[in-house]
């Protein structure tokens, strides 16, 4: 039987929750997610984990925060004075903005507080500071 190796291309159905049951993601009605082991193309604890399964084996893997999206970074907060924003962009509590950043690249931010002055922006990831819980079985290896 062939056993997943670290260099292999594989096949995975999954459903991503945290500790307490809130599906986050999940592979369901999709194709399966196809990626290189070792690579780093997925979360490290996650990818740890494929190593040494076989082709329809199902596993849990409980990946703690510093495997997955790491600890929250209180840096990465930053608040703006609400006349720097818009008026025609929404700042209501978990909105998803986009700001640039100085060399052009599109970041991610999420509106965390908003009071008469400024606006908070978060551009952790959603799931950084999160322990995670993985439902994955191999499909393919190849």
């Amino acid at each position: 039987m062939t056993e997943v190796k670290s260099g292999d291309k594989v096949a995975i159905h999954y459903t991503g929750t945290l500790l307490d049951g809130t599906k986050f993601d999940s592979s369901e009605g999709r194709d399966p997610l196809e990626f290189e082991v070792g690579s780093g193309q997925i979360i490290p604890g996650l990818d740890g984990a494929l190593p040494g399964m076989a082709v329809g084996e199902k596993k849990v893997v409980k990946v703690p925060s510093t495997e997955a999206y790491g600890a929250v970074n209180p840096e990465m907060r930053q608040e703006v004075p609400r006349e720097g924003i818009p008026a025609d962009i929404p700042l209501e509590v978990g909105t998803q903005l986009q700001m640039q950043t100085p060399d052009g690249q599109a970041l991610p931010v999420t509106v965390v507080d908003v009071d008469e002055a400024t606006v908070t922006l978060d551009a952790n990831h959603p799931l950084a500071g999160k322990d995670l819980q993985f439902d994955i079985e191999v499909v393919s290896i190849g």
